[in-house]
């Protein structure tokens, strides 16, 4: 541990599992102060438990990001304990399937509203906190290495994911002068719990299906997630400088490259 969030807050919102409790697990490694939020009660409690028996600062609120007076609670909730928010990480996200032909306006709005209005309203409040305060925060929005395409399944995921990374350059931009750095992460394939849930579902994979994907990639392995959340901590902290505004690539394949 470098010690990078030494007495900073952090908020993770879908924090209990995955992606999101393996970077609030490096955030509190980190030194920071760590508050998850997650639909599921006791999902979360045994989340936060989990980070408590590791030593760290944690705390569970329940919230769902598509919900516009809840997301926004839960930067409350996290003021409310702390007296501030320091740094926020959007990592709640919805990925289920849907073509341009068999997406429902149902399955769309959902998919925007989880994906691209909780996060905007989430950074409303964090923003808001930050300037009130007149202090310096860092924000991290998951993306996705679909942002810039992605397969013909995923058109609202797509749609809603590509929202993000433009919202991420457009709020570093208005909010650069209030010292508050945002960036996004494009994830590429990564070994997370839903992913093999989907691989389980869509392609009968099984346990073994990351060691065999990996076989096939440039760098020998799947994304892990404890890679993906240390260098989460690394762009919330001041070591990584004045850097904001960037929607970075985390994936071993380049866009727009051709050729073995």
């Amino acid at each position: 541990m470098q010690e990078l969030l030494t007495d900073r807050v952090v908020l993770v919102s879908g924090g209990t599992q995955g992606l999101g409790l393996a970077i609030a697990r490096a955030a509190g490694r980190e030194g920071a102060a760590v508050v998850v939020t997650g639909r599921d009660a006791s999902r979360g409690a045994a989340a936060a438990d989990g980070l408590r028996a590791e030593g760290i600062d944690a705390s569970f609120v329940v919230a769902d990001v598509s919900d516009v007076a809840s997301a926004q609670a839960s930067v409350a909730a996290t003021v409310a304990r702390h007296g501030r928010i320091d740094a926020l990480v959007n990592s709640a996200g919805l990925t289920s399937r849907g073509s341009l032909l068999d997406t429902t306006p149902e399955l769309f709005d959902q998919h925007m509203a989880i994906n691209l209005r909780g996060p905007f309203f989430l950074m409303q409040a964090a923003v808001a906190d930050m300037r009130r305060r007149q202090a310096p925060g860092a924000i991290v929005n998951i993306v996705t290495i679909d942002s810039h395409g992605g397969q013909a399944v995923l058109a609202p995921y797509v749609a809603s994911k590509a929202g993000l990374a433009g919202l991420t350059r457009n709020a570093a931009h208005a909010h650069r002068w209030d010292r508050i750095r945002i960036n996004g992460v494009n994830i590429g394939w990564t070994a997370t719990d839903q992913e093999t849930v989907t691989q389980r579902e869509a392609n009968g994979a099984g346990a073994d299906w990351a060691e065999r994907a990996g076989a096939t990639l440039p760098m020998g392995k799947v994304g892990q997630v404890d890679e993906i959340a240390d260098f989460v901590a690394f762009l919330l902290s001041d070591r990584s400088g004045v850097v904001t505004g960037s929607v970075i690539d985390w994936d071993q394949n380049v866009i727009g490259a051709l050729g073995p």
